[in-house]
């Protein structure tokens, strides 16, 4: 019976151990466009046009918000693709990231396809837990009652009311 406890136990703790290191594996993730090399290949500028590169590539990740032709069509087409590398405790690092611009004239025919990488991925490092703002610096209690006798009166919060009281200028 001895032999019995002691065979479960170990089993148990081996389980427990692979239970815990299941959580080190490292992870890949895909996200967004599945690049197809020979199909982004076959998009060439003065050839294909609006409808040919839907087709080919498919509807686009985003298209340019600030620039569009003469009947409201965007002249650019993003095509995004990103492959993250973590562990299931972490947040994802992008390890290849691929964007693929088709730009479009006034006839919609394609001018230039651009590819870009990695290097245009930014590292944003927020500044601690607060954000920087211009404007006033009020403690936590001037937040707190600082709309006292403000209420009402016309005058913005933390406005001077100018020593007068109620019903006195």
């Amino acid at each position: 019976m001895r032999r019995l406890s002691t065979r479960i136990g170990i089993l148990l703790m081996i389980g427990a151990a692979g239970g815990a290191l299941s959580g080190c594996t490292r992870l890949n993730g895909h996200q967004g466009y599945v690049v197809d090399v020979d199909l982004v290949n076959s998009v060439q500028p003065g050839v294909d046009n609006r409808a040919s590169v839907v087709q080919v590539l498919g509807k686009p990740t985003l298209t340019g918000q600030f620039d569009s032709d003469a009947s409201g069509e965007a002249r650019e087409y993003y095509y995004i693709s990103r492959d993250t590398r973590f562990y299931a405790y972490n947040s994802p690092r992008p390890r290849v990231q691929t964007v693929l611009r088709v730009r479009f004239d006034d006839k919609g025919v394609v001018t230039a396809v651009d590819r870009t990488g990695i290097e245009q991925v930014a590292s944003i490092n927020p500044y601690g837990k607060t954000i920087p703002t211009l404007g006033r610096h009020r403690t936590f209690f001037e937040d707190l009652f600082g709309n006292i006798g403000t209420v009402g009166s016309g005058l913005p919060p933390g406005a001077n009311q100018g020593g007068g009281g109620r019903d006195t200028p």
